[in-house]
């Protein structure tokens, strides 16, 4: 038996358990999965004392091309990306001009095609235009699928009326994405931000804004018997809520949620400020709640990078969003060794969830027919993340200084080896991810 790529000696972590296994490649998909010391390869990677587990996939990140390259484009947001294990990104509408048409997505894709590191897929934004056009934007290619901006962020993609919603709902038939902050309440609260104290951002972007929002998209869902995916959850109500809607209802958690609260701000600042805002320790138990209990789907960064410069200016006039596709795997990981999730579970969240609730093609599973995407770690691993490692244009990380245990050491997709040790080794190849429900008629 001859492959291209034979991983060696490896624990192969799967939806079948954990397994020291090797895995055999042919023509960028897995080929076979067992015993291969008799075959042969073009090139074999000893992956002894390390864990393979499937492509990590963030169905979450803003890389702020076209418009807004000056904080990140499509191949600095990718190379941190694959420096970080990510092997996959879907990334957000908000750009400058917005991803809304035929025109602006085949504008990203053709972007992104053998000029991102990692393979991708784009968000459209859904608009009170073009929801009657949604069905088919949905299912072009390199489309996500449809995300929703019911409160104000950054940019100018703001639906925040119930009607305006179930207008684009009733025209999708893919899982359509959600940022879910009830904009009426923020507009009443804008008197609750304090100048230059960025802890009082959670008190303007409250836990009812959060809440009352997401009870209104699940009424909405319901009543056009459509499917959404509620994006960064924050609050522990919502994942009570949740948890009685599983069937129309799919969820993210993001690690700065459930490693950062309300008691980092003195010490970050705006380095933190986010929409939706990191909250009290409570919200942050909630959302481990919620991974512990199987209400939450799947891990999003919400990579949202600035300038420092940007985020210098005193609250509010500082933008919301920090980096976060780089550190995904290694904040989780040291979670994994801290003894919050397991390490399938991690799996279940940055693999199999995105696969599984997105219907991507032949990604999300380490299976014979399945693309070769893989993220090798070293679970034993202690490093020390920094700003120096940046592989984001915006050069920054509110985790600089945490020493951290578990770490990405390889990043492989559709069979080529794309970074080794903290060094990209494969130029850019990034292709746009297929999804099961846009290949069919």
């Amino acid at each position: 038996m001859t492959y291209d790529l034979i991983l060696t000696g490896g624990i192969v972590v799967n939806h079948d358990g954990e397994g020291a296994r090797d895995i055999g490649v042919r023509d960028g998909r897995i080929a076979a999965i067992g015993d291969l010391r008799q075959a042969s390869a073009g090139e074999t990677i000893d992956c002894r004392g390390l864990h393979i587990l499937p492509g990590v996939v963030d169905s979450q990140v803003h890389f702020r091309e076209p418009g807004l390259e000056h904080k990140e484009d499509l191949e600095t947001g990718s190379r941190a990306a694959v420096l970080g294990g990510v092997t996959a990104v879907f990334e957000m509408p908000n750009t400058n001009p917005l991803t809304t048409s035929e025109t602006t997505l085949a504008d990203k894709v053709r972007r992104g095609s053998s000029r991102m590191h990692c393979d991708f897929a784009f968000w459209v934004g859904g608009t009170r235009d073009n929801a009657r056009d949604v069905g088919e934007l949905e299912r072009l290619p390199g489309a996500a699928g449809i995300k929703v901006f019911m409160g104000s962020s950054t940019g100018d993609l703001l639906v925040e009326d119930d009607e305006g919603v179930a207008s684009i709902l009733r025209n999708t038939r893919r899982r359509a994405a959600f940022h879910s902050e009830d904009e009426f309440r923020l507009r009443e609260r804008l008197g609750e931000r304090v100048e230059g104290d960025p802890s009082s951002h959670p008190v303007w972007r409250d836990e009812i804004a959060a809440l009352r929002c997401t009870e209104r998209l699940v009424r909405i869902a319901r009543q056009t018997r459509a499917r959404i995916h509620v994006l960064h959850i924050s609050t522990a109500e919502e994942i009570l809520l949740l948890e009685q809607h599983k069937d129309v209802a799919t969820c993210e958690a993001t690690p700065h949620h459930l490693t950062l609260s309300a008691d980092d701000y003195p010490r970050l600042g705006t380095l933190i400020q986010m929409n939706p805002p990191v909250r009290a320790p409570r919200h942050r138990d909630g959302v481990w709640h919620g991974i512990a209990q199987g209400i939450v789907d799947v891990l999003g960064s919400d990579h949202a990078p600035h300038t420092l410069a940007e985020k210098a200016k005193p609250y509010p006039a500082s933008p919301s969003g920090m980096t976060g596709v780089q550190t995904l795997v290694p904040i989780m990981l040291d979670h994994v060794n801290a003894g919050r999730l397991t390490l399938q579970r991690f799996v279940d969240l940055s693999s199999h969830g995105p696969q599984r609730i997105f219907g991507m093609a032949r990604k999300g599973r380490i299976a014979a027919g399945y693309d070769a995407d893989f993220t090798i770690v070293d679970m034993k691993r202690r490093e020390t993340i920094t700003n120096a490692q940046a592989g984001s244009k915006a050069g920054w990380t509110p985790y600089d200084g945490k020493q951290v245990t578990g770490w990405p050491v390889g990043t492989v997709i559709r069979g080529r080896r794309v970074m080794w040790e903290g060094e990209i080794v494969t130029p850019s190849q990034g292709r746009a991810v297929e999804f099961s429900e846009a290949l069919s008629a």
